[in-house]
């Protein structure tokens, strides 16, 4: 029974006893006072009879008349005269009237009439003796009608006590609940602060809790903060604070293994002039050019698609942009932001040369460097164009405009030439937990055709603004292959950023979810953590209203903003899944190693699990286990669990 419940019924309770003792109380003293009421009206109608009788000439005939003439009022049970000798001279009894107090009340509380008797004399001579008894059935009825009064009073009293009660309870109720609600937020690992209640205890409750919820907060801040440090000093440049060459290599690296990235375009970036500039300007000036360079191809990237930058050594930069196809258009772009920032180093004069080139699923990454290189050595060398293009042919023979995608994506989908893809997520234990199960479309008409996976058709949709059709597909096939498996853990399904952020999509996906509860409660949900930063308010709605229909809602790609994770104390998501560049050769790479496992530390405090992507190696996999991860995904996963 809930507290608030056992404080009603106690209220109550109380109330009822109350007054049940009251009227109980109140009727004894009602009868008591008829009791002797009655016993007066007894004596004192008996005196008066008997001085009646003294006074007259004490024939029979009128002590009858005289004791008639008192009987027939009615209000007597019985008139009994004798005389002198004991001779009974006149007794008058009457029937049992009718009366309209209830048998069981006249037999609950009996009321006690007590004889009148008072001395028939003639001066000093008595005479005889008469003993009356009044009726107390009309001392029954003036009681029960006392007792329907008073309990209407007192009934009346209850109702008011009992709404004042009621209102009492229900302001403890709204500071309670509050409290309540709290507890159980922290139990989901939402830790949230309330207003502290005027109750005191219930104050005193919630300024403790709230204390424990700062506390752990700044707790979770100052290990991020922590964390952030390791991070930045294993895989970001000290000057421009864009990534280092090994973390850059390792993400370039994934985007090549990896079936869900698909490809997109690789840009080196070199400094004109460096030397010169040292030389000139001195070596302060020529580390300040370096810095403005690197914050605007910083910030040139992220205005892009996925995009990633770093510094490779002293003058070179590059750039990554997953799904990117315009290298041309891009690379003069990138050149014009770079004019701009080095203007004030090398004048009118260039500032910079690009080479690109596409990369796609499959490519070697030695291979991939060297021809993008050399399109640099040549865009060096060239006076009127500071950009080349390196000539690599993926072979795949994909659209490359947004008109070809649009139209090949719709009649994918007009066609139903959709699918899940499926790779295992195991536990440390190599035991399945869930399946990643990302989007596959099939562009052309041929029954064996090519399955497309999500991370070569995915940028292109977002860029449409196709990904809410395409989620929605993902999520109805992934229902039903969970209402298809019934003994599937789970099954997990990532979502776009611009998904989340489409007010009717949300809409729409918690109503199927909502429909189909038995299949969602085992699905995984991962938004990307760039996507969920980028959109916290819609995050933070679509999430409370996944995790209140069952589903289990993640990060994916966590690490590279993981110094905000505390922002998301309040949302109770379920996991994470790590990056799968933080985890590439992490049994050799003790930085990034030290971050991991203070990652997965101050996870697990929050009481999140902890993933990793893209395990390629065995020796990544034992180092991961080593450093606290509660599982993983990657080739080496999908080899193991093969082999098993």
């Amino acid at each position: 029974m809930s507290m608030y419940r056992q404080m009603w019924l106690a209220v109550v309770s109380s109330m009822l006893l109350a007054l049940a003792g009251a009227l109980l109380a109140s009727v004894l003293s009602a009868r008591d006072y008829l009791e002797s009421q009655l016993s007066l009206k007894n004596a004192d109608n008996a005196a008066a009879l008997a001085l009646t009788l003294s006074r007259g000439d004490q024939d029979l005939v009128s002590v009858e008349l005289a004791t008639s003439a008192l009987f027939d009022s009615g209000h007597y049970e019985s008139i009994r005269v004798v005389d002198g000798k004991g001779k009974t001279l006149v007794e008058k009894q009457s029937r049992a009237g009718e009366t309209r107090t209830p048998a069981w009340f006249v037999s609950a509380l009996p009321i006690r009439s007590v004889p009148g008797q008072a001395q028939i004399s003639n001066g000093w001579q008595p005479l005889g003796t008469v003993t009356l008894v009044s009726h107390s059935r009309f001392a029954y009825e003036a009681l029960w009608s006392s007792v329907l009064r008073m309990t209407a009073a007192l009934a009346a009293a209850g109702l008011v006590a009992g709404l004042l009660g009621s209102f009492i309870v229900r302001r403890l109720k709204v500071p309670l609940d509050a409290v309540i609600g709290q507890a159980r937020a922290i139990s989901e690992r939402r830790f949230v602060t309330i207003p502290e209640p005027d109750v005191p205890e219930l104050r005193h409750l919630a300024a403790a809790m709230n204390g424990m919820v700062k506390r752990l907060k700044a707790t979770f801040d100052e290990e991020a903060a922590r964390l952030e440090q390791l991070r930045r000093e294993a895989n970001l440049d000290p000057l421009t604070g864009l990534a280092n060459r090994a973390h850059f290599l390792a993400r370039l690296e994934h985007a090549l293994a990896a079936e869900d990235v698909g490809g997109g375009l690789l840009l080196l970036v070199r400094l004109a002039e460096l030397a010169e500039v040292n030389r000139r300007l001195g070596r302060a000036a020529a580390d300040e050019y370096v810095g403005r360079a690197g914050a605007a191809i910083d910030v040139w990237a992220q205005q892009r698609h996925e995009g990633a930058a770093a510094r490779l050594n002293g003058s070179d930069f590059a750039v990554m942009l997953l799904g990117e196809t315009d290298g041309e258009a891009a690379a003069v772009s990138l050149l014009r932001a770079l004019g701009e920032a080095g203007s004030a180093y090398v004048g009118g004069r260039r500032a910079a040369s690009v080479g690109f080139g596409l990369f796609g699923h499959g490519m070697d990454l030695d291979a991939l460097l060297a021809r993008v290189d050399l399109a640099l050595a040549q865009a060096e060398g060239r006076a009127d164009e500071p950009y080349g293009e390196a000539p690599v042919d993926d072979g795949q023979g994909h659209p490359h405009t947004a008109a070809q995608w649009s139209r090949l994506i719709r009649r994918a989908l007009d066609r139903q030439q959709v699918r899940l893809g499926s790779f295992p997520v195991v536990d440390m234990a190599s035991v399945l937990s869930h399946r990643e199960c990302p989007l596959r479309l099939m562009l052309d008409d041929a029954a064996s055709g090519e399955w497309l996976p999500a991370g070569q058709f995915m940028p292109v949709a977002e860029r449409l603004g196709m990904t809410t059709t395409l989620d929605l597909i993902a999520v109805s096939l992934g229902l039903d292959t969970l209402r298809a498996e019934p003994a599937l853990p789970g099954l997990g399904i990532n979502l776009a950023a611009g998904s989340v952020a489409d007010a009717p999509f949300r809409k729409q996906l918690l109503a199927l979810l909502g429909r189909r509860r038995p299949e969602a409660k085992r699905l995984w949900i991962d938004i990307t953590e760039t996507g969920a930063f980028r959109h916290p308010a819609m995050f933070r709605e679509l999430c409370r209203g996944l995790k209140g229909i069952g589903c289990r809602v993640g990060l994916e790609h966590v690490g590279h903003q993981f110094s905000r994770i505390g922002t998301l104390h309040d949302l109770g998501i379920d996991y994470l899944k790590v990056d799968a560049s933080f985890v590439r050769r992490v049994d050799q790479t003790q930085g990034n190693a030290a971050f991991l496992k203070g990652l997965c530390s101050i996870a697990h405090t929050m009481g999140l699990e902890v993933l990793a992507e893209g395990v390629e190696t065995p020796a990544e996999l034992i180092a991961i286990r080593e450093l606290g991860f509660d599982g993983a995904t990657g080739p080496a996963v999908a080899q193991e669990a093969t082999e098993g």
